[in-house]
């Protein structure tokens, strides 16, 4: 199994974040966990509010918990809120479904860990997690 490195989580931030400046967005806070939900790495840009910490990793801890992204969690709360709320209850608020919570793969589609930004639109935070991802030569899975 595929491990994530501490030298891979960084580069995923540092492409996360070059992104979001080429798109003139505001402020984000990039959040990598490995696969367990553990954090790898973190950071905030300057002007970020320091609740999107808590955004971000709940969309990547959510995702990697869950197998799924935070975009299809949206989808699960959309279709059934009921289990959303539950889930939500039982993980003790750590899961939050909007988009912005990436699944990272190898190329055998392991879990190797997911990418929870947040400080822009939804689509766009998702959209600076598949660019970090790519990055490093792994799979995003949204």
């Amino acid at each position: 199994m595929t491990a994530l490195t501490l030298t891979q989580a960084n580069h995923i931030i540092n492409t996360a974040i070059h992104v979001a400046r080429e798109l003139n967005m505001s402020p984000i806070t990039v959040v990598v966990l490995d696969n367990a939900g553990h954090l790898k790495a973190l950071q905030r840009e300057d002007g970020a509010s320091m609740i999107r910490q808590k955004i971000a990793t709940a969309k990547a801890w959510g995702a990697v918990n869950m197998g799924v992204s935070s975009r299809s969690l949206a989808a699960v709360a959309e279709q059934r809120p009921d289990f959303m709320n539950a889930l939500i209850d039982v993980s003790e608020g750590k899961i939050m479904p909007v988009p912005g919570g990436v699944l990272i793969r190898d190329q055998d589609n392991n879990l190797v860990g997911a990418v929870g930004i947040s400080g822009d639109k939804s689509d766009q935070d998702e959209r600076c997690a598949i660019a970090g991802i790519e990055a490093v030569g792994y799979f995003a899975s949204v």
